[in-house]
């Protein structure tokens, strides 16, 4: 009678210890990736507003493209921990290797089309005329890290697979460290203005990659895994990344859509949206990296046979995410009236954000259980099911929001639409991880 109680204390301290060691670094990790562009925004806004206005909207080009990509380190590290799990490390490697060979393809293709056509995308999206030229030259230069950013984002993979968060943490920091240094010494040391930021973010982005790819060929190198590219290989990493791009898509509709019906809502409302929107993303980069450590540990559970130790798992990141979610709740609530006023000092915007603000806070305990168990069946394989998931979401979503500036409500209507969303999300996953059809067993799926 006393023994099962005291077996479960004992796995529940083991899930938590792994759940710690890999999400706290992927916290890490993600939280740098953003710096990168604050560290670029602050060197070039003192250029001038016309140079501050091109970077910002190459940087949402570039941001976009390397977001529609990032299932290159979501299904890599799936694939790569199943591998680790069934415990054939040199199966894990080769794995890896063919989604770094398809990060480069993909990013190759990406520089082809985007370096001969970068002033016509710049113009498509409404940059102003003294903006423009600027825009056009740090996304021609900023293009030629692509190919990079992407082998980062499989090689980031690669490790979160092998169950190592901590290195990708390191080269984040190293990256950020040396992007900063580079982008000052260029534009101001070398007078290059806006382009030598551009240049300093390519050399950085260039030198993060190498060191990914030195630490994964050294993986190679030691478990006897092959480098060469495996067109089988890459054509199956494609293959699990399809779901993915359809997921990730879907989502960004959902953020386009929420970003245009604020704008029809009025200034102070697109301008608070923005802020509250910036708060949302930050909460969520503290629960990704609870869905990080949950795609790494069930991939291997599933990949060693455990069906019943992945099925406890999930239990115990779920419990984690509502947890953190009520933390980042109440944070929200408690610095509600600190954190308007770094933003804006427009009595009207903080009126419209405040309840907004409310309801972020309310939800955070829904969207811990959506990242986590997002995470779980990203780890799973179970890519078709996530975008079916989120395709529906999206049908519900949108006439939902577009109805807002119609009945009324405002922001705080918007924001509650919101949650609808994310509400939809978790009964959706709740219902796949309930019924127990993404656990598949074995090394591969």
């Amino acid at each position: 009678m006393t023994q099962a109680p005291a077996r479960r204390r004992t796995g529940r301290r083991q899930h938590d210890r792994e759940i710690v060691a890999l999400a706290v670094p992927a916290f890490g990790s993600l939280v740098a990736e953003p710096l990168f562009l604050m560290a670029d925004t602050a060197i070039v806004g003192h250029l001038g507003t016309a140079q501050l206005a091109g970077l910002g909207v190459a940087s949402a080009l570039l941001m976009t493209a390397v977001s529609v990509f990032v299932f290159l380190a979501y299904a890599t590290t799936a694939a790569v921990a199943r591998r680790v799990g069934a415990g054939d490390l040199q199966a894990a490697i080769r794995q890896g290797m063919d989604g770094i060979w398809l990060a480069l393809l993909l990013g190759a293709a990406v520089v082809a089309v985007v370096l001969p056509t970068a002033s016509s995308v710049v113009d498509l999206f409404g940059a102003s005329d003294a903006a423009a030229p600027y825009a056009t030259t740090y996304l021609r230069i900023s293009t030629l890290g692509i190919p990079a950013m992407l082998v980062v984002l499989a090689a980031t993979g690669v490790l979160r697979g092998l169950q190592d968060t901590k290195t990708p943490l390191y080269v984040a920091i190293a990256g950020f460290v040396a992007n900063g240094a580079l982008n000052a010494g260029l534009v101001y040391g070398a007078d290059l203005g806006i382009a030598g930021s551009a240049w300093g973010t390519v050399i950085a982005q260039w030198g993060m990659a190498l060191v990914y790819l030195a630490v994964v060929l050294r993986g190679a190198r030691r478990y006897g895994a092959s480098l060469r590219p495996d067109a089988a290989g890459i054509r199956a990493s494609a293959q699990a990344g399809v779901p993915l791009l359809v997921r990730t898509l879907s989502l960004r509709a959902i953020l386009m859509i929420a970003t245009a019906v604020a704008a029809r809502l009025g200034d102070a409302d697109i301008a608070a949206h923005q802020i509250i929107l910036s708060l949302w993303s930050l909460l969520a980069f503290a629960l990704d990296a609870i869905a990080i450590a949950g795609q790494a540990i069930i991939g291997r559970y599933l990949g060693a046979g455990d069906a019943q130790g992945a099925r406890d798992a999930c239990r115990r990141m779920v419990e984690w995410g509502i947890a953190v979610g009520v933390v980042l709740g109440i944070l929200v609530v408690i610095t509600r009236p600190a954190f308007l006023p770094l933003f804006t000092s427009d009595a009207t915007v903080k009126d419209v954000a405040l309840p907004a603000l409310l309801i972020v806070a309310l939800s955070q305990p829904i969207s811990g259980i959506v990242f986590v168990l997002d995470g779980v069946l990203m780890g799973a394989g179970d890519g078709p099911y996530l975008a079916w998931a989120m395709l529906l979401t999206l049908a519900v979503f949108t006439p939902v929001a577009l109805l807002v500036p119609v009945l009324g409500g405002g922001l705080t209507a918007l924001w509650a639409t919101m949650t609808l969303m994310m509400t939809v999300r978790m009964l959706t996953l709740w219902l796949r991880t309930r019924s127990g059809r993404w656990i598949v067993t074995g090394a591969t799926r």
